[in-house]
Formats: structure tokens, sequence, C-alpha cells
């Protein structure tokens, strides 16, 4: 049974399932780079796209492992996901409809797991994490990669309301430090980081999402009103479009 917020999350993403497996932004870009490199070394027999929206982890983990499963909220994105891998000629994606916070799957299923682009719409953060360590088994790797906040209150209270108006399913973009203790806490034990800088471009950003006008016209009075040290942060541009941080952790099971 779905909760009031995993039915929101569904309705959201259902609909943008082919717009999610077109995106630019989804579709490419250093984290997936790095993350191809890692799981092209490790080759996991089982691996688990946490999340996986337009399946695009799931689409990468296949050239490298033995079963990938993609598990997401949205039938619709799976259906989408299933078709894409179908004509991709990717055999070894299969799918399942899942919360994060509640998988369907037993203790130690899978020896590599990615999340990307997915933890920022859980209800439950921590309960995220324990489910991803609880499937994953002992001594083996998990990524997770996210929009992060850069911490200071200026710049997260900026973030977190522009990220809400676009998208009313968005609960959270949490800090580095947030990252780290939140998977201490779930039984990760975190290895190595990276981030990167993404920029949105705003027209295309809004459109994924369709996001209401009156949200739109909302978005664009926070940035004109931004502060010039919050304008000079997200590199906002005359049209609203501007840049993101991406954070990339990876962590082993203990």
């Amino acid at each position: 049974m779905q909760n009031p917020h995993q039915k929101a999350v569904e309705a959201q993403f259902g609909p943008r399932a082919k717009a999610y497996v077109e995106s630019a932004v989804h579709a490419r870009g250093p984290d997936l780079e790095a993350l191809e490199a890692l799981v092209g070394q490790l080759k996991p027999a089982r691996a688990l796209d946490l999340g996986a929206g337009g399946g695009h982890v799931s689409y990468l983990m296949a050239r490298h492992a033995g079963q990938v499963t993609a598990a997401d909220l949205s039938s619709e994105m799976l259906a989408a996901v299933a078709s894409t891998a179908n004509e991709r000629g990717l055999a070894n994606i299969e799918t399942a409809m899942a919360a994060a916070e509640r998988l369907p799957f037993a203790d130690g299923s899978f020896d590599f797991l990615a999340c990307r682009y997915s933890a920022h719409h859980w209800l439950d953060f921590d309960g995220g994490l324990r489910e991803a360590r609880r499937v994953l088994k002992p001594g083996c790797r998990a990524v997770f990669i996210d929009i992060c906040s850069t911490g200071p209150a200026l710049f997260d209270t900026h973030l977190q309301a522009v990220e809400l108006l676009r998208d009313t399913s968005h609960v959270r973009d949490y800090t580095a430090a947030e990252w780290a203790a939140a998977l201490g806490r779930s039984g990760f034990v975190p290895t190595a980081s990276r981030t990167w800088r993404l920029r949105m471009d705003f027209p295309v950003w809004i459109a994924r999402m369709r996001t209401p006008e009156e949200n739109v016209r909302a978005i664009r009075a926070l940035q004109k009103a931004a502060s010039d040290e919050t304008k000079r942060h997200f590199a906002i541009e005359d049209d609203g479009s501007f840049v993101m941080d991406v954070l990339m952790v990876e962590a082993l099971a203990h």
C-alpha cells in the first residue's frame, strides 16, 4: 500500500516517463562515466538500480553486470525502461515496482547497488538507505548520486524552494555531511566522494516536469529577488538557467 507521498511521486513521474528516458541531463554526464568505470571494473553478478527513473543507470550497468534489476515506484517509468531495454537488446534487465523504503528482495540479494537522482524524493531518507544496505551483500559496494545542498542556509533555502516549486514531490537535497552521517547510521562505510557542477537549462528543466505556470513565475521571482551572493553561487542566468551541485558517494556495506 502506497502512502500519500509515494502516490504523489508516482503521479508526478509516471506521465513524464518518456521525457526522463530522453533527458540529456539524465542520459549522460561525468557521474555516469565515473559509475561506468567502477561497474566495468567490478563486473557484478546481480546489480540493483534503486529508483531507476528513465533507466540510464540500468542500461549502463547491463553492459557489465550479469543481471540488473531496475526498481522504481512508477509503473509507467518501469514500462518505459523495459521497452527501451528491449529496443537496445539488453536482455539482462528486469524491472520491479517498489518504494525505496520497502524493497521486495531478500537480504543480501545484490553484489552492487547504484542510486541516481532518487533519494531527494524519499519520504524516509534513513529508511531507504537501511533497505539499500539490507539487500546488499556485506562487503559489497553501493554508489549514490544526487543533487546536493552545499550547506550555507542562504543557498540551501533557495535550492530547496526552487526544487519544491518545480516538483512538488521533492523532499530534500542533502549536504555531503548529511549523506555521510546517514550512510554511517544505515550500516555503510563511505569510502570516497566526488562533486560536479551541472547546468540546468531552465526551459528544459521546467518542461520535463510540466511545472505549472504559476510555479514557474514563483521560481523566477525567487531568482530575481535572490541576493547577489546567491545569484553568483547558482550562476543564475537571464532566462533562469542555473547551476546545481551533484554529489557521488561510494560506500561499502558493513
